[in-house]
């Protein structure tokens, strides 16, 4: 810990402590105080909204599915491209989020640059249907491409400002109103759109106002970005810090050399969100077509999967680090999700037990697989591999968007969802490998170990 002018804060960038700048005279109040916890917490609601916009926007085309087919005059396949133009530019862009924020802009022009971005483009989004050109909204859905960058940033921010334990609550909270964010747009769309309606008539009219309504949240995010930038500046000036760094390193060339499980986990991370993302894109349609919902009610039961997420992810991610055993807790939620998929396909019973079931495993693996890198990869090859992870992610949710969007056109309902059963059912097995080969790996480590500091030889092989 180092102290400079009566304020005490960490090597590593953190804010601690309770003094304050202006010394025992004339205390600085707690709130306007960068080492006091309650300007920390004012500091994380911004943190916690500042990827609100994106992820509300995001999902507006699966919030207003039936509208977009109908008053564009497309088929599902074409809808599904949007998801697609979402995907292929983070394919690329996973690996240059941090560089472009750590050595191009910094963190504080960076965020608002994104978030600027983003704003932009979804306004170009909602023109392309207010003028009834297709291209040019999938042209402005490529806008969500920086919110990865975004939540880069979100992370860096939440790094330099806590510490510790205080992470984990922190990134929990920030997943939470993230998943706030996509509910929210879930339920609330159709009504915007069932007003303007009321107002304009239907078509493609109504559907741009409703989508430039949306960009009202891109807005707030964006003011969010701006608030943060002032409050880091000036904690920077009042506590003699240097402005964030992401601490991503990408070396490519560090690929060739990861290990057997690594390429398993990636793998399992591919083909389990290749179920999830796309069809709750393509729900809504389901629900009220095999369960005679009304729109509303779809939207509701569509959005459950983000309802439990919001709460459950901080809760599930202590469980998680209090219990260890993550690959095990990956096949449960394999399983899970398998089970949940397989009550919609092949039963009628209430879908909200299958959406909650699933819910609840969507949380439960994003807590326990993504951590299990760190497991088999050394610290410095870190930022390529999750780098590395988000891109084969992307590249598989673009390509199952469309061949999602080509089986639902061609064969139906039933057969896309056994397809998504067939895609976790991959994951099972493969959750299995991970297993032996994470055990092998932690095996070998001790083995070096003994040969290093003990000179013993290799008896566990």
């Amino acid at each position: 810990t180092i102290k400079e002018d009566n304020l005490d804060y960490t090597a590593g960038g953190s804010f601690t402590g309770r003094q304050t700048a202006r010394g025992p005279d004339r205390p600085m109040p707690a709130i306007c105080d960068p080492s006091h916890l309650l300007h920390r917490v004012v500091v994380l609601l911004f943190m916690c909204f500042l990827g609100f916009g994106s992820y509300f926007c995001y999902d507006n085309p699966a919030a207003l599915q039936t509208q977009v087919i109908q008053d564009l005059n497309l088929n599902t396949a074409k809808f599904m491209q949007l998801y697609a133009w979402y995907s292929w530019p983070n394919v690329i862009l996973c690996f240059f989020g941090g560089f472009l924020l750590d050595r191009v802009f910094g963190i504080r022009l960076g965020t608002i640059i994104f978030s600027l971005f983003v704003c932009v483009g979804q306004v170009i989004f909602a023109t392309g249907a207010l003028v009834n050109r297709f291209w040019l909204m999938e042209l402005g859905f490529g806008r969500v491409l920086f919110g990865e960058s975004l939540a880069v940033a979100q992370n860096t921010y939440a790094v330099n400002w806590f510490k510790g334990k205080e992470l984990n609550l922190v990134f929990g909270l920030q997943l939470s109103m993230a998943r706030l964010g996509s509910t929210v747009n879930m339920n609330i769309m159709g009504w915007v759109y069932s007003r303007v309606e009321d107002l304009v008539g239907s078509g493609h009219t109504a559907l741009g106002i409703s989508l430039m309504i949306a960009a009202v949240t891109c807005l707030f995010s964006l003011v969010c970005a701006l608030v943060l930038a002032f409050l880091d500046k000036r904690a920077e000036r009042i506590l003699h810090k240097e402005e964030g760094k992401t601490g991503e390193v990408i070396k490519l060339t560090d690929v060739k050399d990861f290990p057997f499980p690594l390429w398993l986990i990636f793998i399992i991370c591919v083909g389990y969100y290749v179920a999830i993302f796309p069809f709750i894109g393509l729900g809504q349609v389901f629900f009220i077509e095999k369960f005679n919902f009304s729109p509303a009610e779809a939207r509701a039961v569509n959005s459950i999967v983000y309802i439990i997420s919001a709460p459950a992810s901080p809760v599930l991610g202590f469980m998680v680090d209090k219990t260890g055993r993550n690959v095990v807790w990956v096949i449960t939620a394999v399983v899970a999700t398998l089970a949940a998929h397989m009550m919609l396909a092949f039963t009628f019973w209430n879908p909200w037990i299958a959406m909650s079931l699933l819910g609840v495993s969507y949380s439960l693996l994003a807590c326990a697989l993504w951590p299990m890198v760190a497991f088999v990869v050394p610290e410095h090859q870190l930022g390529t591999a999750y780098g590395f992870m988000q891109s084969i992610q992307n590249l598989g949710l673009a390509l199952i968007a469309m061949a999602a969007g080509a089986i639902l056109d061609t064969r139906g309902y039933l057969v896309l969802e056994v397809f998504f059963c067939a895609c976790i059912c991959s994951q099972y097995f493969l959750s299995a490998l991970c297993v032996v080969c994470v055990v092998w790996c932690v095996v070998w480590c001790v083995c070096v170990f003994e040969i290093i500091v003990f000179q013993t030889p290799l008896r566990h092989f």
